[in-house]
This record gives structure tokens, sequence and C-alpha cells, in this order.
């Protein structure tokens, strides 16, 4: 079920698979320009913070994570990212919901959460006709030379 959503792959950067890639590619894909990128994060921000503070458990353990927007170690600066902020913010946070939230979803709760994102997606996609992406350069910005 998960595997619906760009950063709840089985697999990760411990198997040569960056999720920050995949992340990108998705947005890529989409067409997501900077702006619904953030559009995109901020929604599994809201997502993530509500169901954190709406459990007895997280509230305590998780809570402050969401005392700034947006979380992560790259939440204040962009520096090698190469204008992949959003991806790499969207792999920090992904990670929280995939490990954390994710296990905590029974059936039900899961496919609520994924026709909740399909419908975002489909927002966000006829946003993309009024506000389309740059194009891509030739050469992968995430790949070493």
């Amino acid at each position: 079920m998960a595997g619906h959503f760009p950063f709840a792959g089985k697999r990760g950067t411990r198997y040569g698979l960056a999720p920050r890639g995949t992340i990108a590619a998705f947005f890529e894909n989409h067409g997501f320009n900077n702006e619904l990128q953030e559009k995109y994060y901020r929604w599994w921000y809201d997502y993530a913070k509500q169901f954190v503070e709406n459990d007895p458990d997280l509230s305590v353990t998780m809570g402050v994570t969401f005392s700034q927007y947006p979380i992560g170690t790259h939440a204040r600066h962009s520096f090698h990212l190469n204008d992949k902020f959003w991806p790499v913010a969207m792999d920090e946070l992904g990670s929280l919901i995939a490990n954390v939230i994710l296990p905590k979803l029974d059936a039900d709760a899961m496919h609520t959460l994924e026709a909740e994102h399909q419908a975002l997606l489909d927002q966000l996609r006829e946003e993309t006709k009024a506000n389309p992406r740059e194009a891509s350069p030739d050469v992968g910005l995430f790949r070493h030379v």
C-alpha cells in the first residue's frame, strides 16, 4: 500500500537508492515547480503534525519535531542541494512518516490516506497547467561527475 507515496519505498540509501532522487524524479514527472513542491510538502507536513499531536505517545516523543517549518537537517539552507530543496526536505519528512506514522495506520486509514493523496495530486496537476515547471537539464543535478 505505502508504495503509492514517493518517500515510502522499501529500499533506502543503504541500498543505493537515494530517496531524495526518487522524490525529485516524482516532482519532475508530475511537473511540479518549486511552489507546487512546497504545497505537496506542506500537505504532508500538516498531516504528520496533526497525526503526531493527536497520538498520545508521539505527541510526547516527537511533538518538538514540528516546532519549525520545514523540519529536518536541511531546513535552513540549500547549500549543495542544486535547487532540490523540497525533495530533500520531503525525504526527511517522508522518513518520519514511513517509519513512524504509516505502521500505526490500519488498512482503512491507509486507504483513506491514499485517496486524499490522490486528490492532492489531481489538484496539483491542475495547477501545473497554469504554473508549469522549468525544463530539466540534460545532466541530472544529483549525478556525481
